[in-house]
């Protein structure tokens, strides 16, 4: 009985295979692998839309964009490149709307549209490649902000070896998102992590904590809400995020083992929070951001009126920023103030504007120079 039994259980189960296969042997299935990338690094992108009149592809690795062609099978596709070896978000625009790559699970985190992201490799790894070294660890923080009713959200890197070695207290860099990114910003697309990881295996940067908080904290607050009107970033951060750090975290806890930074707005609210507090932080990095003569000399004259003072107490003064960046003049009005003034600092220009790939340059640069003795 049990033969027969398993018998019949097979029979149903090869005619039930049978019935799945597709009728005919002739029938062509839909390639939307996407992206696709060569040898050449030239790259194939795919997208299915059979009803669609038009499909275009945007990315920041081409000046415009570009029409994409449908197939008989209702697939659009277009080949670019050869594409220079880095990190891309990139998007169709399908009869005018947005999307993202359904292909492609990488994406750009922001607060509106997530564009997707394409990485091109490089024969040999790039600094934000995943390498065969330790790695850190990041934690996903949610945080009571009682300083402005609201709860609080930020990503937390703690560099290999920091569960182990559980004496160890660590100098931490808080590192700010920009405008419209949200907290996983320097995660996903910054690479972050393992920029450090790999830096600090090959023992060129100090191992340290690394804080990614929200910089937008209005987005916590339901549309209509009246806001206190206080600078609610600055609030949280010297109120709420600094002292959890401490708490949970084996920081070092002084302007000593305290750096601040940030891309874009980041970039702003790093100044602004560094510059006014010399007492809590001794390191100060600014990626394509700046602060204006004018807004300088007039709220700022406790940093530059004592050039020697400051010189002695800042360990780094960090401006970055690239030749067609739409905040080039921003920065470079910056950079002219702080030398009237005499203040030591570290003007860098890159090629290129106001994108992610010169955002993770800058991370490569300063890691190398932050909580080190000397940086000039």
């Amino acid at each position: 009985m049990r033969k027969n039994l398993c018998l019949i259980a097979f029979m149903l189960l090869s005619a039930s295979c049978i019935m799945a296969q597709p009728r005919g042997n002739n029938r062509r299935w839909a390639n939307t692998t996407s992206p696709q990338i060569h040898a050449d690094n030239k790259v194939t992108f795919r997208y299915m839309a059979p009803n669609a009149k038009e499909v275009k592809l945007s990315g920041q690795f081409m000046d415009q964009p570009v029409d994409m062609v449908k197939n008989d099978m209702g697939v659009w596709e277009v080949t670019v490149g050869p594409v220079a070896p880095d990190m891309y978000p990139y998007e169709f625009v399908v009869d005018g709307v947005r999307v993202m790559d359904p292909g492609n699970a990488d994406y750009f985190p922001n607060e509106n549209f997530k564009g997707s992201m394409l990485e091109v490799k490089d024969i040999q790894p790039m600094a934000y490649s995943i390498q065969n070294v330790p790695h850190g660890n990041v934690d996903y923080v949610m945080y009571d902000s009682s300083s402005i009713g609201a709860t609080g959200r930020m990503l937390v890197y703690t560099p290999p070896g920091y569960d182990a070695n559980s004496d160890k207290k660590y100098p931490v860099f808080y590192c700010i998102s920009g405008t419209t990114d949200t907290e996983e910003v320097y995660f996903k697309v910054g690479r972050a992590n393992f920029i450090l990881d790999n830096l600090i295996a090959s023992g060129k940067a100090e191992p340290m904590i690394v804080v990614m908080p929200y910089g937008n904290p209005a987005a916590y607050f339901a549309p209509g809400t009246e806001l206190p009107k206080i600078d609610l970033f600055s609030e949280m951060l010297m109120k709420d995020i600094i002292p959890y750090v401490d708490k949970n975290y084996r920081t070092i806890n002084d302007r000593l083992g305290r750096g601040i930074g940030g891309f874009s707005r980041g970039g702003a609210q790093a100044l602004r929070n560094g510059l006014m507090n010399t007492d809590r932080f001794a390191w100060i990095c600014s990626y394509s951001s700046g602060i204006s003569a004018n807004d300088f000399e007039k709220n700022y004259k406790a940093f530059y009126e004592n050039p020697d003072k400051t010189n002695k107490d800042m360990k780094l003064l960090w401006l970055g920023v690239g030749n067609s960046d739409f905040l080039y003049n921003l920065a470079t009005d910056f950079d002219d103030v702080l030398t009237k003034h005499r203040i030591n600092h570290i003007f860098h220009v890159s090629s290129g504007g106001h994108t992610w790939m010169n955002a993770k340059l800058y991370l490569l640069e300063t890691f190398q120079r932050l909580f080190k003795t000397t940086n000039y």
